[in-house]
């Protein structure tokens, strides 16, 4: 019973933690043209108006807007794999 308290209280904490301090706006770096190739490799029920790459791997990445937190999440496939624009390192 203790063990379960204490790992609700710390994942309460931790969540905590997870807020935004940037004073940017929402749509900074963001795609506005999408490629139609693009948009037909995209699986559905993913928001292609808020799409960026990730400087780090050149991967496509989408806003997520949850019930909890807004994040960016890998734009997939249909098959479920990443798309990128740029092959692996």
């Amino acid at each position: 019973m203790i063990k379960g308290v204490w790992g609700v209280a710390c994942t309460a904490i931790l969540l905590a933690g997870c807020t935004d301090l940037g004073g940017g706006s929402n749509s900074e770096g963001h795609l506005t043209n999408l490629s139609d190739n693009l948009v037909a490799l995209a699986a559905p029920h993913q928001d292609l108006s808020t799409v960026r790459i990730n400087p780090d791997d050149g991967c496509y990445e989408y806003r997520h807007v949850g019930p909890v937190e807004t994040t960016y999440l890998p734009l997939r496939a249909h098959a479920g794999n990443p798309l990128c624009s740029r092959p692996p390192e």
